[in-house]
């Protein structure tokens, strides 16, 4: 976007026709001009981009016009760092924000083309992993929705995470190729592209006898370069930008050496700077790859920066205001160099002195943290830190001081409290404790659910908190209900608005007036059919990926998440085995029809969590080729888990696990997508879990296990879950199956340290909990068979998860937090 405009110097574009003759007349000129293709001969994915230019032209009228807005209300802005954007694809997000569904799907039928067909053709862009990329996502379209000024800042990758395919069952990661053929959506901004130095030295210059002055002189130099794309808001009542950026080399070739004939040597720059953008998350069990994620993080957190200030000078005159202008939310820890980062631009850059910067940023910064695992809260060895960004080391330090002797001050604090403050970790080698340093440096610190929060207080953050006892605050997550209702699952909005009206369009709380009807068996049926066909759609996917038929009429229960040991999909796999025993064993009794279904991705470097993955595809070739089974039980693991196979995925589910350790799911936000569809939650009381089961009702959720205090004193005082599988007939059972290799008869020794961590400490309390998840998935089983019943709980959960949306969540933070809108 042109971010400095008179408000008088450009008129507001005429509001464009948008029946579906102009529409068409507009494809036809885009496919001719834009793209070079006679419509005889055009492609789907030709008719594809054509339309998405025809839907951003639109959009764009209405992103200057926001920009406008934004200036001449003298608005505060919100600048949302995150380093990743889960957005997944975005044709029909957009066009159904600006209401042009039914105009441009008849425009494309007038040419024979199917909106439906081609929509599928448009990769999901790869910029993030999980729920963390997916809730920055979900963030932009509801800032966009509530009127907030913002920005989104991140990554341009080009080949994102990695694309999973599965050989023999195990995870295979190849790269992402989701720009291949280019991105319509974004705009170049070669005037917004700023320099980025890593390594070097600091020199000290004193410009008088009371002022010195550090000036950092990098070693090397990248360029940042912005490309922007248009966040539609609903009813397109605002358009914010998402601003990623991509890396070039200050030199493309060193030509030297190309003419000496060192081909490969001469691109060794370039390929050094275009590797910042290249991949999501590169693996860090090497030095090689911890130095380029610590690269990536300050890479896009300086250039973030840059532009912030270069925008805030083009219309206030000095930084005094920047606070009151400007909110920088931290997603994460990935961010959090940009304290340091912040105060060095501020001083070294702009010339002020350091306990005005240090207050500026302060002010200017909040913290969202999503993890109480320690070992994601980042931290850099202090050698690698100071060797990349030696300015920035040097400021760490001066912070550290400022905060330890201000804790030494209060006298409160004991030796080892204070150690925990520290933005050092002494424990071992020295590193740089990027948490503390987002902590110390935001005047907010928030959790992400009321459980997660006090957990913060309690544990990874609590020396922290007593210091500062006002800066915790709790903001539950949310979703976007277009994408994750109204787009994922038209029957059923259609269904809805038929019921109660359209108020729940515009607030999602009004689902509430669906109470009334979620024990009426018209209703219900209707309710029930939209379901299944939900579940058809999906069997036809799974079918045609994976060859697998899959009976609509059995109960889909769905795991689909980040794979980790603490997110328990062990637990489930284990519970299927017991399953599998039990039908084999008691072919008289009445099984419910089951299919377990599991999706996501596991870390490269994560050994056990790729284990867990082709466990769970070991397992399921053996169940799924029993006719012993009378296929009572089918186990799907469905590879490359995207935003728009979850689309596909959410809508179809009669059952969602959410199964983690109790006091370790920060929130959760799959739980709530599958809860507004119409499925019933297993769960712990865990993250977002706890809120959900307030709001649906105790009787509409299927609670299971430990609670978080519960786990915490038997990790205390000593956990033995070699008595406890000892003890449970069906888990030793099924725990025996696996280590004795009758899921893997080419290696029976493949899974045996699963299972003897299993034994020797349970660290996850798979074993503590499987009899409870046992107990509670066979009265699912007798819900199931009472239809009526399912139905009247699964309706109340659609009905009364309209508190989780992320509009709501964004009101919070946009009055608690950032005070602006």
């Amino acid at each position: 976007m042109i971010d400095r405009l008179s408000n008088e110097s450009i008129p507001s574009a005429a509001p464009r026709a948008s029946n579906s003759e102009t529409l068409a007349k507009e494809i036809i000129e885009r496919l001719t001009y834009r793209i070079g293709k006679d419509p005889k001969v055009a492609k789907p994915h030709d008719w594809l981009t054509a339309a998405i230019l025809v839907v951003r032209d639109r959009i764009t009228d209405n992103w200057m016009e926001s920009t406008r807005k934004t200036y001449a209300t003298d608005a505060k802005r919100v600048y949302y760092l995150s380093l990743e954007f889960l957005i997944g694809r975005l044709m029909r997000d957009a066009v159904t924000n600006i209401g042009l569904m039914d105009e441009l799907r008849e425009a494309l039928n007038s040419f024979g083309v199917d909106i439906d067909v081609i929509a599928t053709l448009e990769p999901d862009a790869a910029l993030g992993n999980g729920g963390l990329g997916r809730l920055a996502a979900c963030f932009m379209e509801s800032m966009a929705t509530v009127d907030i000024p913002a920005y989104g800042y991140g990554i341009r990758y080009v080949h994102g995470l990695f694309r999973q395919q599965m050989a023999d069952g195990w995870q295979v990661e190849l790269p992402e190729t989701w720009l291949a053929h280019g991105n319509p959506w974004e705009f170049e901004r070669r005037e917004s592209s700023y320099e980025i130095g890593f390594g070097g030295s600091v020199e000290t210059v004193n410009v008088d006898e009371e002022v010195t002055r550090y000036v950092w002189k990098p070693a090397e130099r990248v360029i940042a370069t912005a490309c922007d794309t248009p966040v539609v808001g609903w009813r397109a009542k605002r358009v914010n930008t998402l601003r990623l950026w991509t890396a070039h080399p200050i030199d493309p070739i060193l030509l030297d050496a190309f003419n000496a004939g060192d081909h490969i040597g001469a691109l060794r720059e370039s390929n050094k700077a275009e590797s910042l953008a290249r991949v999501l998350y590169p693996a860090d069990a090497t030095p090689a790859g911890q130095e380029l994620r610590l690269r990536q993080e300050f890479f896009f957190s300086s250039a973030s920066l840059q532009d912030i200030l270069r925008r805030h000078l083009q219309q206030y005159p000095d930084f005094t205001s920047l606070p009151d202008k400007v909110a920088i939310q931290l997603n994460d820890t990935h961010p959090a160099v940009s304290v340091a980062e912040l105060v060095r631009l501020l001083t070294d850059v702009h010339g002020i002195d350091f306990e005005g910067a240090w207050d500026i940023a302060r002010r200017t910064f909040s913290y969202t943290n999503h993890t109480l695992l320690p070992e994601a809260l980042e931290t850099w060895p202090v050698p690698l830190f100071e060797r990349l960004l030696p300015r920035h080391m040097q400021i760490v330090y001066a912070i550290n001081a400022k905060i330890l002797l201000e804790a030494r001050k209060q006298k409160a604090h004991t030796d080892e409290e204070v150690r925990n403050i520290s933005l050092i970790d002494e424990s071992g080698d020295r590193r740089v404790r990027m948490g503390n340093l987002a902590f110390v440096g935001s005047h907010s610190i928030n959790g992400v659910s009321a459980l997660h929060t006090e957990l913060m207080k309690e544990t990874v953050f609590a020396d922290l908190h007593r210091l500062y006892p006002n800066r915790i605050n709790n903001k539950t997550n949310g979703i976007t209900p277009r994408r994750w209702l109204m787009q994922c699952n038209p029957d059923l909005v259609t269904l809805i608005r038929g019921a109660i009206g359209d108020e729940f369009m515009d607030n999602t709380e009004a689902l509430q007036a669906l109470d009334t009807f979620a024990d009426k068996p018209d209703f219900q049926e209707q309710f029930a059919a939209i379901k299944r066909a939900n579940k058809v759609k999906l069997a036809q996917l799974v079918q045609s990926r994976m060859g697998i038929r899959l009976d609509p009429s059995a109960m889909f229960d769905i795991q689909i998440k980040r794979i980790h040991e603490y997110k328990r999909q062990l637990l489930n796999i284990i519970e299927a085995i017991s399953l599998y025993d039990q039908i084999r064993s008691r072919p008289e009794l009445d099984w419910v029809p089951r299919v377990k279904l599991f999706a996501g991705k596991a870390a490269p470097s994560y050994h056990n969590a790729k284990l867990i993955i082709k466990l769970a595809n070991d397992v399921a070739k053996v169940i799924n080729n029993d006719p012993s089974v009378h296929g009572l039980l089918k186990i799907v693991f469905i590879p490359n888990y995207n935003v728009s196979l979850a689309e596909i995925m959410v809508p179809a589910a009669d059952l969602s696990e959410q199964i983690s350790t109790a006091g370790m799911e920060a929130s959760g936000t799959g739980n709530m997508k599958f809860a507004l569809n119409g499925a019933l939650t297993i769960g712990t009381l865990d993250g977002a879990n706890v809120e959900m089961r307030d709001w649906v009702g105790e009787e509409n959720i299927k609670i299971f296990g430990m609670t978080a205090e519960e786990v915490t004193k038997v990790r205390a005082e000593g956990h033995n879950p070699r008595a406890i599988i000892e003890q449970s007939k069906e888990l030793s059972q099924a725990l025996a199956a696996i280590s004795s290799g009758v899921f893997s008869p080419d290696d029976r020794n493949r899974f045996t340290g699963l299972v003897d961590g299993l034994y020797n400490h349970d660290w996850f309390m798979v074993a503590a909990d499987f009899d409870a998840y046992s107990k509670a998935q066979r009265e699912v089983d007798a819900l199931w068979t009472d239809t009526a019943s399912w139905y009247s709980k699964t309706i109340r959960n659609t009905a009364r998860m309209g508190w989780f949306s992320s509009d709501r969540t964004i009101r919070q933070y946009a009055g608690e937090i950032w005070r602006a809108g």
